[in-house]
């Protein structure tokens, strides 16, 4: 009986090691999957961007132009050149601080990921435009999405302060592209989807040239996002400063 108990034992323990391993695998994968998607949507290495943003709405089409320097996950600017009423506005991303620098207005103001920027695009679309360093993923389940196997990823806040509290990601399982993503509120309500599209060569990779973003909540209103002129440069640490940006500005 004693022998028994004993091999019931250390099956049970077996098993429960079996499962603990297999749970961390897939979170494994899971991020993996992300960290890969990201890699795909824009280098690890630093580089610069430009970034129009279309907005169709019931006022009529609204155009931004962006351009955007990142280096690593932690830093970025983001400088607006139009429309001219916002052109010298500067962003500042330090680690999980945004600040926006303003013409004619002495002192940076401090900003949440989460602002709307224009249209459906809020400040983290554009300063912080990373999944892996922000969130936690764990496969939901595999589907196929216009012939394609993919895996649907639910990704929750890592840390506080992130663009978004909840997201559903979905990438292409053989190619690592990402597809499509949902972005939801503290509540669990759908606030804007998103699709990636128009793969062009840019940096040496095949990434997604467009984003469109459809709001959930106002029916009609979309922002698309069109990317070019990606360049792979060296950027000096100093460039994301507060000191630096000041200069910018004298």
């Amino acid at each position: 009986m004693r022998i028994r108990l004993r091999l019931l034992s250390v099956a049970g323990a077996a098993l429960a090691l079996l499962m603990t391993s297999g749970a961390v695998a897939a979170a494994l994968d899971a991020n993996g999957l992300v960290a890969a998607a990201d890699a795909i949507r824009f280098p690890t290495e630093a580089f610069q961007i430009q970034v129009k943003v279309t907005t169709a709405g019931r006022s009529g089409p609204e155009v931004h132009e962006y351009q955007v320097l990142q280096k690593g996950h932690e830093n970025s600017v983001v400088r607006t050149l139009s429309p001219a009423s916002e052109k010298g506005q500067v962003m500042l991303l330090k680690g999980a601080d945004l600040w926006v620098f303003m013409p004619q207005v002495s002192q940076p103001v401090r900003l949440p990921l989460s602002q709307r920027l224009t249209g459906q695009v809020a400040n983290g679309d554009l300063a912080r435009a990373n999944f892996a360093g922000d969130y936690n993923a764990t496969l939901v389940k595999e589907e196929v999405i216009d012939g394609k196997p993919c895996a649907q990823l639910e990704l929750t806040a890592a840390r506080k302060g992130v663009t978004y509290q909840r997201v559903l990601y979905w990438v292409e399982t053989a190619t690592r592209r990402p597809v499509k993503v949902e972005f939801y509120t503290v509540s669990k309500r759908l606030m804007k989807s998103g699709v990636y599209s128009d793969f062009k060569d840019m940096g040496g990779v095949l990434r997604p040239s467009r984003l469109t973003l459809t709001d959930a909540l106002r029916k009609g209103e979309q922002s698309v996002l069109e990317y070019t002129g990606l360049k792979k440069r060296e950027i000096p640490d100093k460039v994301f400063s507060k000191e630096f940006l000041r200069k910018l500005q004298d």
